[in-house]
């Protein structure tokens, strides 16, 4: 299988072309030139086999086809359990359980695990370049750390992140290097991007993305929706439907694209915060880049969703056909909070300010009759609530215990280079 370009203006690249670039050299983003056919599927015995069935077919022919099964297991060594709300039919797939209490530690790993081994034998190092509205960075430093021959530089925006978000960006060292910019998450992903689609500078220092662009990240991320709607199908029959909170659209993506090959999922709901770029454009709007708003669910604080060049791609550029596929609404700081905090308080439940965002969607679409009764829906939980504790302890009134991991990332010391948001500021860096 060979990937091309959603803007039309590259090469085909190979599957391991396209990981080891992240970015297409026309600034697009990848996609397979054609998705395998939809096919009938079952769940394996853990998420790792099911990740190697689920992909077999965009790593056939690569060089990377015959490392898939141990990539996968490399990359799916802890859970991503579904499962059910108090309130009837409901659920949560708990997305949060690896090294950095993230959704984005499956992604991350699994792309590390493929440029490892791409990346053998080669002189010069590969530097990774990742921009991060919260998640994404960490999950990127925790998997790449110590990795040989590959370097991190991670951007983030200053003040913006949670305090424990902060933290984890700074504390591992070595190979991985974090840089708060003093401006938004748009600016750290512009100038990113900027950095991806310099030849000049790609001459001198070999460069990669992990953000949500990468195909390397995009693809695992169907597997857990696979594993998920898959398992769900034997015991209850039906289709799972998801509502997932979005910001670049990358792991919302990820369930599209499942769903194109055939796994049983259902509707797909779009939940953001504040920023409405999304919900406008869904709701009949054009489709208009904004600045981002910061928000409690800070890792949704995306202005121009990268990915919804693959979603137009999937649709072949066609927004009628696109609108009436998908519903997006976003929900305000106060909704979030009231959420949180009701939630706690009737049924015990806990949730980051990301998936409460989802939650306060699945109950607006349970209140209007848009989720039937008998429908079953899931919630992502995209993240651990103890990595929001600033947010989530007043509301509920208790401290949320830390996961094991978490703790011990928490207890490092560490540190970030303060950066201007201009791309010169960045290049210097690159160039060392």
């Amino acid at each position: 299988m060979d990937f091309i370009s959603t803007r039309n203006n590259a090469p085909a690249a190979t599957l391991s072309q396209a990981i080891a670039a992240g970015l297409a050299p026309d600034g697009g983003l990848y996609v397979p030139r054609q998705l395998p056919a939809a096919r009938e599927l079952q769940a394996g015995e853990s998420l790792a086999d099911t990740a190697a069935a689920l992909l077999q077919p965009f790593f056939a022919g690569d060089a990377l086809e015959p490392a898939l099964a141990s990539i996968c297991r490399e990359a799916f060594d802890f859970p991503a359990p579904l499962q059910s709300l108090a309130t009837a039919n409901d659920h949560v797939l708990e997305l949060f359980h690896g090294p950095t209490a993230a959704f984005k530690d499956f992604g991350a790993r699994f792309l590390a695990a493929s440029l490892t081994r791409l990346r053998a034998g080669e002189e010069r190092p590969l530097t990774i370049v990742v921009a991060t509205s919260g998640d994404t960075g960490a999950a990127v430093a925790a998997a790449f750390h110590k990795q040989p021959n590959l370097q991190v530089v991670v951007l983030y925006p200053d003040g913006r992140v949670s305090p424990r978000q902060a933290h984890q960006l700074g504390c591992l060292g070595g190979n991985i290097r974090a840089l708060r910019v003093a401006g938004s998450f748009d600016d750290c992903q512009a100038m990113a991007k900027q950095a991806l689609g310099d030849v000049e500078l790609q001459a001198q220092v070999p460069l990669s993305s992990a953000n949500s662009i990468s195909l390397g990240r995009l693809l695992p991320q169907m597997s857990y929706y696979a594993h998920a709607a898959l398992t769900h199908q034997a015991a209850h029959g039906g289709l799972l439907n998801f509502v997932i909170p979005t910001g670049n659209l990358g792991n919302a993506m990820a369930a599209v694209m499942a769903r194109a090959l055939g796994v049983p999922l259902g509707r797909i709901v779009l939940a953001t915060n504040a920023n409405r770029v999304l919900p406008d454009y869904f709701a009949g709007g054009d489709y208009t880049p904004q600045a981002s708003v910061a928000t409690l669910a800070n890792a949704m604080d995306v202005g121009a969703p990268s990915n919804f060049e693959r979603l137009r791609w999937l649709y072949n550029g066609d927004d009628a056909a696109l609108r009436s596929a998908f519903v997006s609404r976003a929900v305000d700081d106060a909704t979030i909070r009231d959420t949180i905090a009701a939630r706690y308080r009737r049924f015990g439940e806990v949730f980051c300010p990301h998936t409460a965002t989802a939650v306060q969607v699945l109950e607006q679409l349970r209140a209007s009759g848009e989720a039937a009764a008998g429908e079953h829906w899931a919630v992502a939980a995209t993240a651990h609530p103890a990595k929001f504790e600033s947010v989530v302890e007043p509301l509920i009134g208790r401290e949320v215990p830390v996961p094991p991991a978490l703790a011990e990332l928490l207890q490092r010391p560490a540190h970030a280079e303060p950066c201007l948001p201009e791309y010169a500021a960045l290049r210097s860096v690159l160039r060392g």
